[in-house]
């Protein structure tokens, strides 16, 4: 363990901010904002700052196993090699496939990469990112000729004007969004939210169109037809630049001749749809900042070339504060995209579509067996092993049973695998329930490496903590299993710096500057560089000067003829359209202290109580006609699966639509994986899934009793059909249902939550009248456990009772109130919690504002709510309009 301060790289969200991790001489962890990494200069959102409260070793997956029994490194590297030989032996190289993840480092990846593509011969590696950003890939290449994010976040704050398409920034990336909320503040920026809901990023919004879900393209077409319209082309851009206007106006003609037809094909006001038209066409600098929402689609590309299309015809690309800009979900999603860790990419943004590239890369690798063609997409790729088509899988570091769309059928797939073997930090998620093989991987703070950022920025993510039990990094189990399989003369790494300077070298090989990717300035970077490698933009071209904000300043795109193309689209309608059977829309996402599938940010207390259950937000009226009141639980059911959660009724869900999070699994959660909803349609060029747009039916659920509990310690919950877990802080607590009463409660809660630790006390009401049962116990004066139960979902607050397990002694007045489960009069109950940074609950919250506190200042002046990422903000706001 390295003591003192180390500066890193956070693990979230693709914005790539930088985090110095402090290791006291106890080996206690503190993390803070590095205030001198340009992505971030200091900020971290509540994610971030709650790194130190995921680093424990509970749950951890420490030594290989086979078969669920633990087994040297030795045998398990052995036992992977021979089975894969033996697999490619028999049915060809084919039948073997990588699926990896966002969450390993650049030279993880590249190893990877290399091994699959390079040696075994086939190109079947895909990436978890392929769900969030591939369209965004296709769509930049169709128009640029190469995978080239033109803009820096620089660019935000030099905008007069930004456009958030399907973002969520506030939520799924606060620290652009503070950077943009500054600029706002600072100058003045004007902000348009395009979004079917109202979300959290509307707080700064001058102007939100609620559109319809899908209709994106349809939107920016007529964008594209004002401007021509308007007069606001830049025909000298065009003309020099560009190739392809004539066919991209005439569809947008077609689709979208006029306002008034694109705001009736939106489902928006025709006021509105002008308005924004007038603010871009009318504004020079200009950011389209885009995401999950515009590329989660089956047109996502053609949703992109849309936007791009419109930045290309008003030449507003390539200088200060202008650009269509995707922000990535995943902390090296970039980095992935960099190495070829898409199944239809080689390495180093060179594509099967150019024998050239192939010969290329094959002669740098000297590749026995160089794939020729591209592998499955990851829809395709569970497809083809649903069919038998590939036998044996390697994931690492991600958790597909619970993220892929139609997860039912993933896990089905997983099931009939001939042999999986999976790479994690946890011992027991869904996916590692399918392992034959499990090796255990090294975690954020063990690390060691480079990942790249939604600007095209390089950092270096450094190891503070030491490897514990048996765990290893990616690199090296890819690196050993190459070896056993007759690699290694390729394979020959023992650094990541080693692996690093071949990526770079291999970016420059044979460049020129013909490619956008070229880290040629770094190949010959020594291993003390290496490790004090300072954030850096790509290109760092060897015979240039680098850390360039923006690309295509000079007006040449990496298509053959230098010119960027306009692609005509023709909007094209979701995959699947809501009927009589499934009338609602299902949309997917985040919420704002959540990451993927709770596997880090379900360690933290503070991250894990702002949404402690897994919701569905609806409009009045939708809830009305599904016969269901806000709090109650419902049963979502598509033609792929089903799943139970909580409603949310909210004026911020356009009707028609609901909003179900992404995160929750079979370890956290029954009946709650919403990706078994999700339908399994896909882009056909960039083979993203439809994540935001599956037609589903919401109906009551109603259980024979509701409850919950607070523990101590963990228990696993016998006879309910719904049960939530979420970590507090000293506790856990348990949402539940049950569809049948248990005998007696009394027996059932004894036998749930008694064990023998020490002196206990015991105490228990029942109004069998009133079907209402209520039990405490407490273990050496302390609260160690206490269960509420009743007939409907009318149960007490959780927030006082959750606040005694940080009494060290019961107090008097704690135990006379205890079942009662609310604090005396004069007492107070903090609320559930708004500020995930600090901890404030909204009880809490309101007093201040009794007290006087009548702005966001002040409570933050008070509270400190607010003050660190923003993203409670909103609900500040909200409470002080009394809502």
């Amino acid at each position: 363990m390295q003591r003192g301060e180390i500066k890193t790289t956070c693990p979230y969200c693709g914005v790539g901010c930088g985090v110095i991790a402090t290791v006291a001489a106890d080996g206690a962890v503190s993390v803070r904002g590095d205030p001198d990494h340009p992505a971030n200069y200091g900020r971290l959102c509540s994610k971030g700052s709650a790194l130190a409260e995921t680093l424990d070793l509970d749950g951890r997956l420490l030594y290989p196993e086979i078969r669920g029994q633990r087994v040297s490194w030795d045998a398990a590297l052995d036992h992977v090699a021979q089975k894969f030989q033996s697999i490619i032996a028999q049915h060809g190289p084919d039948a073997v496939a990588f699926y990896v993840s966002g969450q390993l480092c650049t030279e993880d990846y590249y190893v990877a990469n290399k091994l699959m593509k390079g040696f075994i011969g086939a190109a079947n590696i895909d990436t978890n990112s392929r769900l969030c950003m591939s369209s965004a890939v296709a769509g930049y290449k169709r128009a640029f000729g190469s995978d080239t994010v033109p803009c820096s976040y620089e660019d935000l704050e030099l905008a007069d004007l930004i456009v958030l398409a399907g973002s969520n920034t506030a939520w799924c990336h606060p620290v652009v969004f503070q950077r943009i909320r500054k600029a706002r503040e600072q100058h003045g920026t004007k902000i348009i939210v395009i979004d079917p809901r109202r979300t959290a990023t509307c707080d700064l919004a001058d102007l939100h169109l609620a559109v319809r879900p899908g209709t994106d393209a349809i939107l920016f077409n007529g964008l594209l037809n004002f401007l021509r319209k308007e007069d606001f082309l830049d025909f000298e851009f065009l003309e020099r630049h560009t190739e392809g206007f004539a066919s991209a106006l005439h569809a947008a003609r077609v689709s979208s001749p006029n306002i008034v037809a694109v705001a009736q094909a939106c489902g928006v006001e025709a006021d509105s749809v002008a308005e924004f038209y007038r603010l871009f066409a009318r504004t020079q600098k200009v950011v389209t900042l885009y995401s999950q929402g515009v590329s989660q689609s089956s047109s996502g590309v053609d949703k992109v070339n849309s936007i791009i299309n419109c930045h290309l015809a008003a030449g507003r690309i390539g200088q200060p504060g202008m650009g269509p800009f995707s922000i990535t979900g995943q902390p090296n999603a970039m980095g992935g995209r960099e190495v070829g860790g898409l199944a239809n990419q080689l390495a180093a943004h060179m594509d099967f579509d150019a024998p050239e590239s192939v010969e290329r890369v094959a002669r740098f690798w000297g590749a026995t067996r160089m794939a020729q063609k591209p592998g499955l997409k990851a829809v395709d790729l569970f497809d083809a092993i649903h069919a038998g088509k590939v036998k044996a899988l390697w994931i690492m570091g991600t958790n597909p049973a619970v993220s892929m769309p139609d997860a039912t059928r993933v896990r089905a797939a997983l099931n009939k695998c001939e042999f999986v073997v999976v790479s994690d930090v946890l011992r027991h998620t869904d996916t590692t329930a399918y392992a034959h093989v499990l090796l255990p991987a090294a975690a954020w703070g063990e690390k060691d490496g480079s990942v790249t950022n939604s600007e095209r920025r390089i950092s270096r993510q450094r190891a503070f903590l030491p490897l514990p039990g048996e765990v290893r990094p990616d690199w090296w189990m890819v690196t050993q299993v190459a070896r056993r399989m007759g690699y290694a003369q390729a394979f020959g790494y023992e650094t990541p710096a080693q692996i690093f300077r071949e990526h770079a070298r291999l970016s420059g090989f044979e460049n020129d500057g013909a490619r956008d990717f070229d880290l040629g300035g770094l190949a010959e970077i020594n291993d003390a560089k290496y490790r004090q490698l300072q954030p850096v933009l790509w290109p760092v071209r060897a015979t240039a000067a680098h850390d360039a904000p923006r690309l295509f300043s000079d007006g040449k795109f990496f298509t053959p003829n230098g010119k960027a193309r306009l692609v005509p689209i023709t909007p094209r309608a979701p995959a699947h359209a809501p009927d009589a059977e499934y009338p609602l829309i299902l949309n997917t996402g985040r919420v704002r202290d959540h990451w993927h599938t709770l596997t880090r940010t379900g360690k933290s207390p503070r991250l894990s109580l702002h949404e402690v259950e897994p919701c569905v937000a609806m409009q009045a009226r939708d809830a009305q006609q599904c016969g269901v009141t806000d709090g109650a639980l419902v049963q979502l059911a598509s033609r792929w699966g089903r799943m139970l959660a909580r409603v949310r009724v909210t004026d911020e869900q356009r009707a028609g639509s609901v909003f179900v999070p992404m995160h929750w699994n079979d370890q956290f959660a029954a009946q709650a994986c919403v990706d078994t909803l999700v339908s399994p349609a896909v882009d056909p060029i960039s083979g993203q899934p439809e994540s935001k747009h599956t037609p589903v039916r919401v109906t009551p659920y109603t259980a024979a009793w509701y409850g919950f509990l607070l523990s101590r310690r963990l228990l696993a919950v016998p006879h309910v059909n719904y049960w939530v877990r979420a970590k507090g802080k000293g506790y856990y607590r348990y949402e539940l249902a049950g569809d049948a009463r248990p005998g007696e409660w009394a027996e059932w809660a004894r036998a749930l939550l008694c064990h023998s630790d020490g002196k206990a006390e015991w105490s228990e009401f029942f109004d069998r009248r009133a079907g209402r049962y209520r039990a405490a116990r407490i273990v050496n004066n302390q609260l160690e456990s206490c269960l509420f139960v009743s007939p409907d979902p009318t149960l007490p607050s959780r927030t006082w009772l959750a606040g005694l397990f940080e009494q060290d002694i019961l107090s008097d007045v704690a135990r006379t109130s205890l079942l009662a489960g609310k604090p005396r009069q004069g007492d107070s109950d903090a609320g559930e919690v708004v500020c995930a940074c600090f901890g404030v609950g909204s009880n809490t919250i309101r007093r201040a504002i009794h007290d006087g506190a009548d702005s966001v200042a002040a409570l933050g002046e008070k509270l400190q709510a607010g003050t660190n990422c923003g993203s409670c903000i909103p609900e500040l706001k909200k409470l002080l309009s009394g809502e």
